[in-house]
């Protein structure tokens, strides 16, 4: 299965993470298949930063997104768009 979540980068105690599709076998950190956005939860406010196109491909094409990344999603408005797609 496919999956949408984060992968942390950064220094130690200074996360930023970015946002992958990836193998649901794989690693935290390991291999992906394509990143799709930027999320840096130690700025004010918050910097996301999300390729709308790719993200609704990838949902639009069974990829299943991972608790935070679906509260990003929301964040931005990208579920209210797939939702509307899929209408």
């Amino acid at each position: 299965m496919v999956r949408i979540r984060l992968r942390r980068m950064g220094m130690k105690k200074q996360p930023s993470y970015r946002i992958v599709v990836c193998d649901s076998k794989a690693p935290r950190d390991g291999k992906y298949i394509e990143s799709i956005g930027f999320y840096n939860p130690r700025t004010e406010p918050d910097t996301i930063q999300i390729d709308e196109e790719r993200a609704l491909y990838w949902l639009s094409v069974g990829a299943q997104p991972t608790e935070p990344v679906l509260k990003l999603f929301e964040k931005v408005g990208i579920m209210e768009k797939f939702a509307k797609s899929r209408a």
